[in-house]
Protein backbone atom coordinates (compact mmCIF):
# COMPACT_ATOMS: atom_id res chain seq x y z
CA UNK A 1 0.00 0.00 0.00
CA UNK A 2 2.67 2.44 0.99
CA UNK A 3 4.50 2.19 -2.32
CA UNK A 4 1.46 3.14 -4.34
CA UNK A 5 0.52 5.98 -2.05
CA UNK A 6 3.98 7.50 -2.08
CA UNK A 7 4.04 7.12 -5.82
CA UNK A 8 1.22 9.61 -6.24
CA UNK A 9 1.72 12.44 -3.79
CA UNK A 10 1.34 15.61 -5.81
CA UNK A 11 0.44 19.27 -5.57
CA UNK A 12 -1.12 21.31 -2.86
CA UNK A 13 -2.56 24.40 -4.52
CA UNK A 14 -3.72 27.23 -2.29
CA UNK A 15 -5.13 30.68 -2.73
CA UNK A 16 -3.65 33.89 -1.46
CA UNK A 17 -5.08 35.20 1.81
CA UNK A 18 -6.97 38.48 1.42
CA UNK A 19 -4.81 41.22 2.86
CA UNK A 20 -7.73 42.86 4.62
CA UNK A 21 -8.61 39.72 6.56
CA UNK A 22 -5.01 39.18 7.58
CA UNK A 23 -4.56 42.81 8.61
CA UNK A 24 -7.69 42.67 10.72
CA UNK A 25 -6.31 39.73 12.64
CA UNK A 26 -9.06 37.39 11.51
CA UNK A 27 -6.57 34.76 10.48
CA UNK A 28 -5.06 34.25 13.92
CA UNK A 29 -4.60 30.57 14.70
CA UNK A 30 -5.62 29.39 18.19
CA UNK A 31 -3.26 27.14 20.10
CA UNK A 32 -3.49 23.36 19.89
CA UNK A 33 -4.55 21.91 23.23
CA UNK A 34 -3.97 18.45 24.70
CA UNK A 35 -4.67 15.90 21.96
CA UNK A 36 -6.76 18.30 19.88
CA UNK A 37 -5.08 19.81 16.83
CA UNK A 38 -6.56 22.78 14.97
CA UNK A 39 -7.25 22.27 11.25
CA UNK A 40 -7.12 24.81 8.43
CA UNK A 41 -8.43 24.43 4.91
CA UNK A 42 -5.33 24.74 2.73
CA UNK A 43 -7.26 26.54 -0.03
CA UNK A 44 -9.01 29.03 2.25
CA UNK A 45 -8.59 32.79 2.54
CA UNK A 46 -6.19 32.50 5.49
CA UNK A 47 -3.97 29.77 4.11
CA UNK A 48 -0.29 30.48 4.83
CA UNK A 49 0.61 29.19 1.40
CA UNK A 50 0.37 31.14 -1.83
CA UNK A 51 -0.49 30.24 -5.40
CA UNK A 52 0.74 32.08 -8.45
CA UNK A 53 -2.53 31.30 -10.21
CA UNK A 54 -4.56 33.00 -7.48
CA UNK A 55 -2.26 35.99 -7.49
CA UNK A 56 -2.93 36.55 -11.15
CA UNK A 57 -6.60 35.76 -10.99
CA UNK A 58 -7.69 38.72 -8.89
CA UNK A 59 -9.54 38.70 -5.60
CA UNK A 60 -13.02 39.11 -7.10
CA UNK A 61 -13.06 35.63 -8.62
CA UNK A 62 -10.92 33.62 -6.23
CA UNK A 63 -13.76 31.30 -5.20
CA UNK A 64 -14.74 30.69 -8.82
CA UNK A 65 -11.13 29.81 -9.65
CA UNK A 66 -10.99 27.55 -6.61
CA UNK A 67 -14.13 25.67 -7.61
CA UNK A 68 -12.88 25.02 -11.12
CA UNK A 69 -9.34 24.12 -10.00
CA UNK A 70 -10.43 21.67 -7.33
CA UNK A 71 -13.09 20.04 -9.47
CA UNK A 72 -10.49 19.35 -12.14
CA UNK A 73 -8.05 18.16 -9.48
CA UNK A 74 -10.60 15.74 -8.07
CA UNK A 75 -10.95 14.05 -11.44
CA UNK A 76 -7.29 13.08 -11.40
CA UNK A 77 -7.38 12.10 -7.74
CA UNK A 78 -10.18 9.67 -8.56
CA UNK A 79 -7.82 8.01 -11.02
CA UNK A 80 -5.42 7.49 -8.16
CA UNK A 81 -8.03 6.21 -5.68
CA UNK A 82 -9.49 3.86 -8.27
CA UNK A 83 -6.06 2.40 -8.95
CA UNK A 84 -5.54 1.81 -5.23
CA UNK A 85 -8.89 0.15 -4.74
CA UNK A 86 -8.37 -2.11 -7.73
CA UNK A 87 -4.88 -3.05 -6.60
CA UNK A 88 -3.14 -1.90 -9.75
CA UNK A 89 0.54 -1.14 -9.53
CA UNK A 90 0.45 1.87 -11.82
CA UNK A 91 -1.81 4.86 -12.30
CA UNK A 92 -2.96 6.05 -15.73
CA UNK A 93 -2.46 9.76 -16.26
CA UNK A 94 -5.06 12.15 -17.61
CA UNK A 95 -4.07 15.02 -19.93
CA UNK A 96 -3.12 18.37 -18.45
CA UNK A 97 -1.98 19.15 -14.95
CA UNK A 98 -1.62 15.95 -12.94
CA UNK A 99 -3.10 16.34 -9.47
CA UNK A 100 -3.38 12.77 -8.30
CA UNK A 101 -3.39 13.39 -4.58
CA UNK A 102 -4.41 16.71 -3.12
CA UNK A 103 -4.86 16.90 0.64
CA UNK A 104 -7.02 19.93 1.33
CA UNK A 105 -6.44 20.38 5.07
CA UNK A 106 -3.33 21.18 7.07
CA UNK A 107 -2.34 21.01 10.74
CA UNK A 108 0.67 22.21 12.70
CA UNK A 109 3.21 19.51 13.49
CA UNK A 110 6.49 19.91 15.32
CA UNK A 111 9.39 17.79 14.17
CA UNK A 112 12.78 17.33 15.80
CA UNK A 113 14.58 18.53 18.95
CA UNK A 114 14.29 21.44 19.37
CA UNK A 115 10.97 21.31 17.49
CA UNK A 116 10.55 22.84 14.05
CA UNK A 117 6.99 23.76 13.11
CA UNK A 118 5.66 22.38 9.83
CA UNK A 119 2.20 22.82 8.28
CA UNK A 120 1.47 19.33 7.04
CA UNK A 121 -1.35 18.09 4.87
CA UNK A 122 -3.72 15.42 6.23
CA UNK A 123 -4.77 12.49 4.09
CA UNK A 124 -6.89 9.53 5.19
CA UNK A 125 -6.00 7.62 2.01
CA UNK A 126 -2.25 7.80 2.59
CA UNK A 127 -0.11 5.98 5.14
CA UNK A 128 3.41 7.30 5.43
CA UNK A 129 4.49 10.76 6.52
CA UNK A 130 7.15 12.70 4.66
CA UNK A 131 8.79 16.10 4.89
CA UNK A 132 11.07 18.07 2.56
CA UNK A 133 14.48 18.18 4.23
CA UNK A 134 17.07 20.94 4.05
CA UNK A 135 19.32 20.59 1.07
CA UNK A 136 16.61 18.85 -0.96
CA UNK A 137 17.16 19.63 -4.61
CA UNK A 138 13.96 20.59 -6.42
CA UNK A 139 11.70 20.59 -3.34
CA UNK A 140 9.03 23.29 -3.02
CA UNK A 141 10.36 26.72 -2.08
CA UNK A 142 8.86 26.65 1.39
CA UNK A 143 9.94 25.66 4.88
CA UNK A 144 12.11 22.57 4.98
CA UNK A 145 13.05 20.43 7.95
CA UNK A 146 16.65 21.05 9.04
CA UNK A 147 17.69 17.60 10.19
CA UNK A 148 21.18 18.82 11.16
CA UNK A 149 19.63 21.06 13.82
CA UNK A 150 17.79 18.20 15.52
CA UNK A 151 19.62 16.24 18.22
CA UNK A 152 17.16 13.33 17.92
CA UNK A 153 17.23 12.86 14.15
CA UNK A 154 18.62 9.61 12.78
CA UNK A 155 18.58 7.88 9.44
CA UNK A 156 17.38 4.29 9.35
CA UNK A 157 19.62 1.59 7.87
CA UNK A 158 18.42 -0.55 5.01
CA UNK A 159 18.45 -3.51 7.39
CA UNK A 160 15.81 -1.91 9.63
CA UNK A 161 12.36 -3.58 9.54
CA UNK A 162 10.72 -0.23 8.65
CA UNK A 163 12.80 -0.10 5.48
CA UNK A 164 10.96 -3.07 4.03
CA UNK A 165 7.69 -1.18 4.62
CA UNK A 166 8.88 1.91 2.75
CA UNK A 167 7.84 2.52 -0.85
CA UNK A 168 10.26 1.04 -3.37
CA UNK A 169 13.20 0.78 -0.95
CA UNK A 170 16.72 0.34 -2.20
CA UNK A 171 17.54 -3.25 -1.22
CA UNK A 172 20.61 -4.12 0.79
CA UNK A 173 23.11 -5.58 -1.66
CA UNK A 174 24.58 -7.87 0.99
CA UNK A 175 24.49 -8.62 4.69
CA UNK A 176 27.40 -6.25 5.22
CA UNK A 177 25.43 -3.50 3.49
CA UNK A 178 22.54 -3.66 6.00
CA UNK A 179 23.94 -0.75 8.00
CA UNK A 180 23.83 1.67 5.05
CA UNK A 181 21.05 4.27 4.94
CA UNK A 182 17.61 3.17 3.81
CA UNK A 183 16.81 5.00 0.61
CA UNK A 184 13.95 4.85 -1.84
CA UNK A 185 13.19 6.23 -5.29
CA UNK A 186 9.76 7.23 -6.55
CA UNK A 187 8.40 8.33 -9.89
CA UNK A 188 5.11 9.92 -10.91
CA UNK A 189 4.37 11.30 -14.34
CA UNK A 190 7.49 13.23 -15.36
CA UNK A 191 8.67 13.73 -11.79
CA UNK A 192 10.89 11.60 -9.60
CA UNK A 193 12.01 11.86 -6.00
CA UNK A 194 14.79 10.41 -3.92
CA UNK A 195 14.33 10.13 -0.16
CA UNK A 196 15.74 8.52 2.91
CA UNK A 197 13.83 6.84 5.70
CA UNK A 198 14.43 8.53 9.03
CA UNK A 199 13.18 8.88 12.60
CA UNK A 200 12.74 11.87 14.87
CA UNK A 201 10.40 13.26 17.52
CA UNK A 202 7.01 14.31 16.14
CA UNK A 203 4.52 16.36 18.13
CA UNK A 204 0.90 17.18 17.43
CA UNK A 205 -0.59 19.53 20.04
CA UNK A 206 0.80 18.50 23.46
CA UNK A 207 1.68 14.92 22.59
CA UNK A 208 5.22 13.98 21.57
CA UNK A 209 5.89 10.77 19.65
CA UNK A 210 9.52 9.70 19.92
CA UNK A 211 11.27 7.96 17.02
CA UNK A 212 8.55 8.63 14.48
CA UNK A 213 9.38 7.05 11.10
CA UNK A 214 9.01 9.28 8.02
CA UNK A 215 10.45 9.99 4.61
CA UNK A 216 13.05 12.75 4.33
CA UNK A 217 12.96 14.13 0.78
CA UNK A 218 16.40 14.69 -0.72
CA UNK A 219 15.86 15.26 -4.44
CA UNK A 220 12.87 16.01 -6.66
CA UNK A 221 13.08 16.34 -10.43
CA UNK A 222 10.41 17.21 -12.96
CA UNK A 223 7.70 18.62 -10.71
CA UNK A 224 8.86 19.58 -7.23
CA UNK A 225 6.69 22.70 -7.14
CA UNK A 226 3.62 20.46 -7.12
CA UNK A 227 4.41 18.77 -3.80
CA UNK A 228 2.62 19.77 -0.59
CA UNK A 229 5.07 22.47 0.50
CA UNK A 230 5.81 21.33 4.05
CA UNK A 231 4.97 17.66 4.01
CA UNK A 232 2.16 15.19 4.53
CA UNK A 233 0.81 13.12 7.43
CA UNK A 234 -0.96 9.89 6.49
CA UNK A 235 -4.02 8.89 8.52
CA UNK A 236 -4.56 5.56 6.80
CA UNK A 237 -4.28 2.17 8.50
CA UNK A 238 -1.01 0.86 7.04
CA UNK A 239 2.09 -0.09 9.02
CA UNK A 240 3.84 3.28 8.57
CA UNK A 241 0.71 5.38 9.14
CA UNK A 242 0.22 7.77 12.04
CA UNK A 243 -2.42 5.45 13.51
CA UNK A 244 -0.14 2.43 13.48
CA UNK A 245 2.87 4.27 14.87
CA UNK A 246 0.86 5.87 17.69
CA UNK A 247 -1.43 2.96 18.51
CA UNK A 248 -0.22 2.75 22.11
CA UNK A 249 -0.97 6.46 22.58
CA UNK A 250 -4.19 6.95 20.61
CA UNK A 251 -5.58 3.40 20.26
CA UNK A 252 -6.03 3.86 16.49
CA UNK A 253 -8.90 6.28 17.09
CA UNK A 254 -9.35 9.83 15.86
CA UNK A 255 -12.01 12.23 14.70
CA UNK A 256 -12.02 15.46 12.76
CA UNK A 257 -14.33 18.34 12.00
CA UNK A 258 -13.44 20.02 8.72
CA UNK A 259 -14.11 23.73 8.21
CA UNK A 260 -15.34 25.23 4.98
CA UNK A 261 -12.76 26.59 2.55
CA UNK A 262 -14.24 30.01 3.37
CA UNK A 263 -13.15 29.71 7.00
CA UNK A 264 -10.88 32.52 8.17
CA UNK A 265 -8.89 30.59 10.78
CA UNK A 266 -7.87 27.23 12.21
CA UNK A 267 -11.45 26.53 13.20
CA UNK A 268 -11.58 22.82 12.46
CA UNK A 269 -10.10 20.20 14.75
CA UNK A 270 -8.37 16.85 14.68
CA UNK A 271 -9.06 15.00 17.95
CA UNK A 272 -6.67 12.14 18.66
CA UNK A 273 -7.44 9.11 20.81
CA UNK A 274 -10.68 7.74 22.34
CA UNK A 275 -10.83 10.37 25.11
CA UNK A 276 -13.18 13.24 24.36
CA UNK A 277 -14.85 11.62 21.38
CA UNK A 278 -18.64 11.96 20.99
CA UNK A 279 -20.56 9.60 23.26
CA UNK A 280 -23.68 9.70 21.12
CA UNK A 281 -22.96 9.45 17.44
CA UNK A 282 -24.52 7.48 14.62
CA UNK A 283 -22.12 4.88 13.26
CA UNK A 284 -21.72 2.52 10.35
CA UNK A 285 -19.41 -0.52 10.13
CA UNK A 286 -15.91 0.09 8.83
CA UNK A 287 -15.15 -2.43 6.11
CA UNK A 288 -11.75 -3.78 5.10
CA UNK A 289 -10.35 -4.57 1.71
CA UNK A 290 -7.46 -7.03 2.31
CA UNK A 291 -5.83 -5.87 -0.91
CA UNK A 292 -6.04 -2.23 0.16
CA UNK A 293 -6.40 -2.30 3.96
CA UNK A 294 -5.56 1.38 4.45
CA UNK A 295 -8.66 2.77 2.72
CA UNK A 296 -11.74 3.51 4.83
CA UNK A 297 -14.54 1.55 3.20
CA UNK A 298 -18.15 1.88 4.36
CA UNK A 299 -21.38 0.30 3.14
CA UNK A 300 -23.41 2.90 1.25
CA UNK A 301 -26.77 1.24 0.59
CA UNK A 302 -28.78 4.06 -0.97
CA UNK A 303 -29.23 7.79 -1.56
CA UNK A 304 -32.30 9.96 -1.11
CA UNK A 305 -32.88 13.29 -2.82
CA UNK A 306 -35.51 15.22 -0.93
CA UNK A 307 -37.79 12.49 0.38
CA UNK A 308 -37.30 10.08 -2.50
CA UNK A 309 -34.88 7.17 -2.60
CA UNK A 310 -33.42 7.22 -6.09
CA UNK A 311 -33.06 4.06 -8.14
CA UNK A 312 -29.42 2.98 -8.19
CA UNK A 313 -28.23 -0.41 -9.52
CA UNK A 314 -26.99 -2.51 -6.60
CA UNK A 315 -23.75 -3.15 -8.48
CA UNK A 316 -22.91 0.57 -8.19
CA UNK A 317 -22.87 0.40 -4.39
CA UNK A 318 -21.92 -3.17 -3.49
CA UNK A 319 -18.62 -3.66 -1.67
CA UNK A 320 -16.35 -6.10 -3.50
CA UNK A 321 -12.77 -6.53 -2.21
CA UNK A 322 -11.79 -8.43 -5.34
CA UNK A 323 -12.41 -5.46 -7.62
CA UNK A 324 -12.13 -2.64 -5.08
CA UNK A 325 -15.75 -1.65 -5.70
CA UNK A 326 -17.66 0.09 -2.95
CA UNK A 327 -17.56 3.40 -1.09
CA UNK A 328 -14.68 5.06 0.73
CA UNK A 329 -14.51 8.10 3.00
CA UNK A 330 -11.65 10.36 1.89
CA UNK A 331 -10.36 13.65 3.29
CA UNK A 332 -8.34 14.61 0.22
CA UNK A 333 -11.07 14.68 -2.45
CA UNK A 334 -13.03 17.94 -2.48
CA UNK A 335 -16.31 16.92 -4.14
CA UNK A 336 -18.11 13.58 -3.76
CA UNK A 337 -17.71 11.31 -6.76
CA UNK A 338 -20.19 8.54 -7.50
CA UNK A 339 -20.11 5.64 -9.93
CA UNK A 340 -21.69 6.88 -13.16
CA UNK A 341 -25.04 5.13 -12.75
CA UNK A 342 -25.37 6.27 -9.13
CA UNK A 343 -24.54 9.85 -9.98
CA UNK A 344 -26.99 9.89 -12.91
CA UNK A 345 -29.81 8.82 -10.60
CA UNK A 346 -28.99 11.50 -8.01
CA UNK A 347 -28.47 14.19 -10.65
CA UNK A 348 -31.70 13.46 -12.49
CA UNK A 349 -33.81 13.62 -9.33
CA UNK A 350 -32.03 16.80 -8.24
CA UNK A 351 -32.74 18.38 -11.63
CA UNK A 352 -36.37 17.26 -11.51
CA UNK A 353 -36.90 18.99 -8.19
CA UNK A 354 -35.00 22.12 -9.14
CA UNK A 355 -37.09 22.44 -12.32
CA UNK A 356 -40.07 23.12 -10.05
CA UNK A 357 -38.34 26.00 -8.23
CA UNK A 358 -39.53 29.33 -9.59
CA UNK A 359 -36.59 31.60 -10.36
CA UNK A 360 -33.99 28.81 -10.24
CA UNK A 361 -32.86 29.83 -13.69
CA UNK A 362 -31.55 27.86 -16.61
CA UNK A 363 -29.67 24.60 -16.32
CA UNK A 364 -26.02 25.34 -17.09
CA UNK A 365 -22.50 24.16 -16.33
CA UNK A 366 -19.47 25.48 -14.44
CA UNK A 367 -16.11 23.84 -15.02
CA UNK A 368 -16.70 20.12 -14.60
CA UNK A 369 -20.06 20.52 -12.87
CA UNK A 370 -22.96 19.58 -15.13
CA UNK A 371 -25.90 20.59 -12.93
CA UNK A 372 -25.82 24.34 -12.28
CA UNK A 373 -28.45 27.08 -12.17
CA UNK A 374 -28.09 30.78 -12.91
CA UNK A 375 -31.21 32.11 -11.16
CA UNK A 376 -31.31 33.86 -7.75
CA UNK A 377 -33.76 31.34 -6.23
CA UNK A 378 -31.28 28.49 -6.73
CA UNK A 379 -28.95 30.14 -4.22
CA UNK A 380 -31.59 29.93 -1.50
CA UNK A 381 -31.05 27.14 1.01
CA UNK A 382 -34.77 26.43 1.07
CA UNK A 383 -34.81 25.77 -2.68
CA UNK A 384 -32.10 23.13 -2.59
CA UNK A 385 -33.35 19.57 -1.95
CA UNK A 386 -31.58 17.70 0.81
CA UNK A 387 -29.43 14.72 -0.06
CA UNK A 388 -29.41 11.79 2.38
CA UNK A 389 -26.58 9.28 2.31
CA UNK A 390 -27.95 5.95 3.54
CA UNK A 391 -25.33 3.73 5.18
CA UNK A 392 -25.71 0.47 7.04
CA UNK A 393 -26.89 1.51 10.48
CA UNK A 394 -27.24 5.25 9.87
CA UNK A 395 -28.54 7.92 7.53
CA UNK A 396 -26.76 11.26 7.07
CA UNK A 397 -28.90 14.08 5.70
CA UNK A 398 -26.82 16.85 4.19
CA UNK A 399 -27.99 20.48 4.40
CA UNK A 400 -27.74 22.73 1.39
CA UNK A 401 -24.23 23.96 2.28
CA UNK A 402 -22.98 20.40 1.78
CA UNK A 403 -25.06 19.77 -1.34
CA UNK A 404 -24.35 22.79 -3.56
CA UNK A 405 -21.42 25.09 -4.28
CA UNK A 406 -22.06 28.72 -5.14
CA UNK A 407 -19.96 31.08 -7.22
CA UNK A 408 -18.44 34.06 -5.43
CA UNK A 409 -20.98 36.41 -6.99
CA UNK A 410 -23.85 34.12 -6.05
CA UNK A 411 -25.07 34.05 -9.63
CA UNK A 412 -24.44 30.33 -10.26
CA UNK A 413 -25.28 27.42 -7.96
CA UNK A 414 -24.08 23.88 -8.73
CA UNK A 415 -24.70 20.41 -7.39
CA UNK A 416 -21.37 19.73 -5.66
CA UNK A 417 -21.07 16.12 -6.79
CA UNK A 418 -19.98 14.46 -9.99
CA UNK A 419 -19.50 11.16 -11.74
CA UNK A 420 -16.13 9.64 -12.47
CA UNK A 421 -14.56 11.37 -15.48
CA UNK A 422 -14.86 9.67 -18.84
CA UNK A 423 -11.28 8.39 -18.78
CA UNK A 424 -11.73 6.61 -15.43
CA UNK A 425 -13.41 3.21 -15.32
CA UNK A 426 -14.14 3.74 -11.65
CA UNK A 427 -16.01 1.35 -9.37
CA UNK A 428 -15.35 3.45 -6.28
CA UNK A 429 -17.72 5.97 -4.71
CA UNK A 430 -15.83 8.65 -2.78
CA UNK A 431 -17.50 10.57 0.06
CA UNK A 432 -15.44 13.75 -0.13
CA UNK A 433 -14.59 16.56 2.22
CA UNK A 434 -17.13 19.14 1.05
CA UNK A 435 -19.88 16.73 2.03
CA UNK A 436 -18.04 16.14 5.34
CA UNK A 437 -17.58 19.82 6.24
CA UNK A 438 -19.22 20.93 9.49
CA UNK A 439 -19.63 17.32 10.60
CA UNK A 440 -17.63 15.39 13.18
CA UNK A 441 -16.30 12.17 11.62
CA UNK A 442 -15.13 9.52 14.06
CA UNK A 443 -12.71 6.83 12.86
CA UNK A 444 -12.74 4.06 15.47
CA UNK A 445 -10.54 1.35 13.98
CA UNK A 446 -10.53 -1.08 16.99
CA UNK A 447 -14.35 -1.12 16.97
CA UNK A 448 -14.43 -1.15 13.14
CA UNK A 449 -16.81 1.76 12.82
CA UNK A 450 -17.08 5.26 11.41
CA UNK A 451 -19.39 7.79 13.04
CA UNK A 452 -20.85 11.02 11.67
CA UNK A 453 -22.52 13.81 13.62
CA UNK A 454 -23.46 17.36 12.67
CA UNK A 455 -21.08 19.90 14.26
CA UNK A 456 -20.33 23.51 13.43
CA UNK A 457 -16.58 23.73 12.95
CA UNK A 458 -16.36 27.01 11.06
CA UNK A 459 -15.84 30.01 13.29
Amino acid sequence: MASLLFLNILPLLVLAAPAAATAAGKCAAPLDVGSTVRVLHAFGPCSPFRSSTSASGGSSSWEDALIKELQASDASRLLFLSSLAAGRSSVPLAPGRQLLQIPNYVVRAKLGSPPQTMLVALDTSNDAAWFPCSGCLGCPASAAFSSSLSSTFRQLPCGAPQCSQAPNPTPCSSASDSASACGFNLTYGSAAIEAGLAQDSLALASDVVADYTFGCLQRVTGGGATLPPQGLLGLGRGSLSFLSQTNSLYSSTFSYCLPSFRSLNFSGSLRLGPVGQPKRIKTTPLLSNPRRPSLYYVNLIGIRVGGRTVSIPSSALTFDPATGAGTIVDSGTMFTRLVASAYAAVRDEFRRRMAKVAGAGNLTTLGGFDTCYDGPAAASASAVPTVTLMFSGMNVTLPSENVVIRSSSGSITCLAMAAAPDNVNSVVNVIANMQQQNHRLLFDVPSARIGIARELCTA
